[in-house]
């Protein structure tokens, strides 16, 4: 049995955008019944998630349980069958040829929560609805 497409979502810290990005993915998945996998992962990770995407993505019924950041790594580029960035430059990391999606204008998390969320749930679910149709 081959392994579910791997989604990557990267952002600079790798305790926001990609956070929200990959939990909502990996709910709106679920509900569809898709086999995927995905992972947040950050070009200079933070020590943890900020208290205020922890809050916004525990009161939207997803809960983190010691989620720590971490950093994209080559074989993380390699794996993924999609890679998305908000906003950071994987630079020589990224395998020549890599397609990498940019998701830059996505508005900042720690200036309004519920505005990023919903910019990039949207993005989540055209992504969702893409792989859904293969």
């Amino acid at each position: 049995m081959a392994a579910p497409p791997f989604i990557l979502f990267v952002c600079l810290h790798g305790s926001a955008k990609s956070v929200i990005a990959s939990q909502y993915f990996r709910r709106l998945a679920e509900e569809r019944g898709l086999a995927v996998d995905t992972a947040p992962a950050g070009t200079e990770p933070d020590a943890e998630i900020p208290p205020g995407v922890v809050r916004g993505l525990h009161g939207d019924g997803i809960d983190l349980g010691g989620f720590r950041p971490r950093a994209v790594t080559r074989a993380d580029l390699e794996r993924a069958a999609r890679v998305v960035a908000f906003g950071c430059d994987l630079g020589a990391l990224a395998p020549a040829g890599r397609a990498i999606e940019r998701w830059d204008d996505v508005p900042a998390v720690s200036e309004n929560y519920e505005q990023a969320r919903d910019v990039i749930a949207a993005r989540v679910w055209t992504l969702v609805d893409q792989l859904g149709e293969t």
